[in-house]
């Protein structure tokens, strides 16, 4: 790894862009990699709108499925497509999404937050690259994740989150890749039986979250137990959750905040999507 000195210098080289956006894109089940729906068609938009606007120099995802102890930052240079989950089609199992890692950019954000680690022992999960392929299909982009410090209270995020807003104006989309409301054991028999309907408690969740993202109220948003029975059921654990506080701390005043896609079903499963910026 390069002294501090090195890493500054790396950071410094590189130069200031046109302001990016910022994603939070509710992924939902592995399977919408291979799907062509409304979800998946709005996330081709984006990508188009986005390469359009100013074509991401990188691209950094803080996924719902890489959770550690401690904040680490992938590396690698040719990151491996993971696929991190079971009972699911061959075809899905055989999907690659060969995109460039980002190391130079990944040190740019190491010389930002000094107590966060490198890795190369870490690729691209489903919540990662289910979504980019449909963003960016050409898989030409480089591509790195932020892990999740998972023990950390929900606060923590939105505080780290600050600490990189100036990726923005150096060409890095960030994507923050889970889901507001996220409740498997509740959805599963819905998805069974082919049910999309959702539960009330699930709408009423998402309606809240909504209203205070448009806010850009994250003290709420991180106390989401506020929100009575509903935020209990709808955020059963924080893993998916916590992607969206990152999003939405990467806002600035004059930024537009935008929900592109908006869909409670099958139960318990938010696939809200915003673009800040």
């Amino acid at each position: 790894m390069n002294s501090l000195q090195d890493l500054h210098k790396t950071a410094s080289a590189f130069q200031k862009t046109d302001k990016m956006p910022v994603l939070f894109v509710g992924h939902g089940s592995p399977m919408n990699a291979l799907a062509d729906n409304p979800f998946t068609q709005t996330l081709h938009q984006l990508g188009r709108d986005i390469r359009n606007r100013q074509p991401p120099r990188a691209v950094l995802v803080v996924s719902a499925h890489w959770l550690t102890r401690g904040t680490y930052v992938a590396v690698n240079e040719r990151p491996e497509t993971i696929h991190d989950f079971g009972g699911f089609p061959d075809e899905l199992f055989a999907m690659q999404y060969p995109a460039p890692g980002a190391p130079d950019v990944a040190q740019e954000v190491l010389a930002a937050l000094p107590d966060a680690h490198p890795t190369d022992e870490w690729g691209l999960d489903h919540g990662t690259w289910t979504v980019l392929h449909h963003l960016f299909p050409e898989a030409d982009i480089p591509v790195f994740q932020l892990s999740i410090d998972y023990g950390r209270p929900l606060t923590f995020h939105a505080e780290l989150a600050r600490q990189l807003q100036f990726l923005r104006r150096r060409g890095v989309l960030v994507v923050g890749s889970g889901n507001i409301v996220h409740n498997l054991r509740q959805s599963m028999p819905h998805f069974l039986h082919n049910n999309p309907a959702p539960h009330a408690w699930a709408a009423e969740f998402d309606a809240w979250a909504k209203q205070k993202i448009d806010q850009r109220d994250l003290l709420a948003l991180a106390h989401y137990q506020q929100a009575g029975a509903a935020g209990s059921l709808a955020v059963p654990t924080p893993d998916h959750y916590i992607p969206m506080l990152y999003s939405l701390a990467l806002a600035e005043a004059d930024d537009d905040i935008r929900h592109a896609f908006e869909e409670v079903s099958f139960g318990g499963m938010s696939m809200r999507t915003f673009v800040v910026g």
